[in-house]
């Protein structure tokens, strides 16, 4: 018999696996579900970093085995039915939203550094839900351009493993085996006729290749017809049928021939400038430059971690709109401001606060994280009548993601260089308002956190947090600790469940936290670039309950309903900022 070779990726999970069963078995202890559970992101995180190491692997191959496995032992709770026969949908609709469109209808991936392909004729593809730029080379190949460090290449594999693993799901229903070979299902090749036809799919044609799929994907017609518009594009509302027939031809193509596997790549470029702070530090030369010229670099500063709208709504939205903010509650102004047919609105408030105080940098930076710097004497002359050297400034800086909120905040506090002269920046206050999984309420609820406990380490980030409970009275609020999780998309009820009701006492899970915290505590105890008694605020609103039925971030978006959380926390940091002051 002719031996197998192994990876020894693989063989090493294999043989350890293997020994803590034996030993568990031996001292009569058996693992819980949130054990196995960490066990498996551990696996998952450790497996990730050995791909990018090597340079490239084939997910549905040797080498993605030891992902694959991890993968189907966490189940987690965004990927619902990943481990069952038929096909997860919702799980389908999170990740598509969140990777390049037609991703699945290549063969080659390849993760790169930002190489200058914006310079190219080739269009960027931007997913609805994330911010990276996507550039399909060729019919086989697309390229996904990474600037927010690990945790996207995280976010990126995870999803793809999803992928791969539901199109060979489809790929066992269609692929019939015979005594002469393969054939393929009736199902499938009904289906597949419509799939390629280039002329428009009609009614008729569609709802017959929808009952055909709903037999192979194992789902009711009635599912997969309400699952049809979740999918649909602009460019292609039809995208649905299309998306199945190329994850099922993918898988097909693998397993008939060897030399169509799917692969994904790491650029030489990406593995060695990965951890660099390139992206972060001419991110952060640029808001630094632009204090230089405002004459604001020794002005107090107030840094907030938000979004580019609450800020800025909240301190010039009823001067700019007079006639609404007359008829309307401040609450009711923002929701109006917040609903998609009103920006012509929201154009007036942003044009009147570029007259009036606030600078807006676009990214240029590929960092994927816009600015705006605010002076408080234009934009509350009546609180700052003087405007002088000692009102403060506003850097509002919109979301990080993962790990890039350690390399852009340790950027941001580092001194600078002005005319051969070491500046420190004179931060007053670092403000973090966000989006987060709650463990205990739900949508649209508050969490004032206490500490940061990073997931698969053994580091933990106790602060005093200058938002209290008492501050949000009258509203669903939670004080408790925080976990800062490796990847949302990989958490499942049982390890929640164990850090909720341990003595963690976790009301909820984000990525940024720890990082931004890291980078404060080294800032400001450590290196001494920023004062020692720095204020700190964290808080944040609840996008979603992960330990209830139906309420995952898959489930859809917050709405209107997060317009309230979001003001009252940002009306809070603005008056504490200007209290302070």
């Amino acid at each position: 018999m002719t031996a197998r070779w192994r990876s020894p990726l693989v063989l090493g999970h294999t043989i350890s696996r293997i020994f803590t069963q034996k030993m568990s078995q031996q001292l009569g202890h058996t693992r819980t579900r949130a054990q196995e559970s960490s066990n498996a992101i551990e696996r998952v995180y450790i497996t990730m970093r050995h791909l990018f190491n090597r340079g490239f692997y084939k997910p549905m191959g040797i080498s993605g085995t030891a992902l694959r496995e991890a993968l189907l032992t966490l189940r987690p709770e965004i990927y619902g039915s990943i481990a069952e026969e038929k096909i997860e949908l919702q799980g389908m609709v999170y990740i598509m939203d969140r990777l390049p469109y037609g991703i699945e209808q290549c063969q080659f991936i390849a993760l790169t550094s930002d190489e200058g392909y914006n310079k190219s004729h080739i269009p960027a593809i931007i997913p609805p839900k994330r911010r990276r730029h996507c550039y399909r080379i060729d019919d086989q190949q697309m390229n996904i351009v990474i600037t927010r460090g690990r945790s996207e290449i995280y976010d990126i594999l995870t999803h793809l493993t999803f992928m791969y693993i539901e199109s060979h799901k489809i790929m066992k229903q269609v692929l019939v085996p015979k005594e002469e070979g393969w054939i393929l299902s009736r199902d499938w090749q009904k289906f597949a006729e419509t799939a390629t036809q280039k002329t428009e799919i009609t009614t008729a044609q569609r709802e017959l290749a929808l009952m055909h799929a709903a037999s192979f994907l194992g789902r009711t017609f009635e599912e997969v017809q309400a699952s049809y518009p979740l999918f649909a594009q602009k460019q292609d509302p039809d995208h649905f049928i299309r998306l199945i027939y190329h994850l099922g031809q993918g898988a097909i193509d693998e397993i008939m021939d060897k030399t169509r596997a799917r692969q994904i790549s790491f650029s030489p470029v990406l593995r060695e400038r990965l951890g660099h702070h390139i992206h972060g530090e001419r991110w952060a030369k640029n808001i630094k430059e632009t204090l230089v010229k405002m004459g604001a670099i020794e002005r107090p500063m107030h840094i907030i971690s938000a979004n580019m709208h609450s800020v800025m709504n909240t301190l010039y939205a009823a001067k700019a709109l007079p006639k609404e903010a007359a008829k309307k509650s401040s609450l009711a102004l923002f929701e109006y401001l917040s609903q998609e047919t009103n920006k012509s609105a929201r154009l007036k408030v942003q044009e009147y606060a570029q007259k009036n105080g606030m600078i807006y940098l676009d990214d240029q930076s590929q960092a994927n994280i816009d600015v705006q710097i605010i002076d408080l004497g234009k934009a509350l002359p009546e609180r700052y009548p003087n405007n002088s050297g000692e009102t403060p400034v506003l850097i509002v800086m919109d979301y990080a993601f993962g790990e890039q909120a350690y390399e852009t905040m340790d950027e941001l506090l580092k001194p600078l260089n002005v005319s051969g002269k070491t500046k420190f920046m004179p931060v007053v206050s670092i403000s973090i308002m966000g989006k987060a999984g709650i463990l205990e309420g739900g949508k649209g609820d508050i969490m004032i956190p206490r500490a940061h406990i990073f997931e698969g380490t053994a580091d933990n980030y106790p602060f005093k947090n200058k938002l209290k409970l008492k501050d949000f009275e009258g509203h669903d609020a939670y004080a408790g600790t925080m976990i800062t999780v490796l990847g949302t998309s990989l958490q499942n009820k049982d390890i929640l469940n164990f850090f909720h009701n341990s003595s963690w006492d976790v009301i909820g899970l984000e990525m940024e936290g720890a990082h931004y915290q890291k980078a404060i505590q080294a800032a400001s105890k450590i290196r001494g670039s920023i004062s020692p008694s720095v204020a700190v605020r964290y808080a944040y609103y609840a996008s979603d309950n992960p330990l209830e039925s139906g309420s995952t971030l898959a489930s859809g978006g917050l709405g209107t309903t997060g317009v309230r959380p979001t003001y009252v926390i940002t009306e809070k940091i603005i008056e504490q900022i200007t209290q302070q002051d």
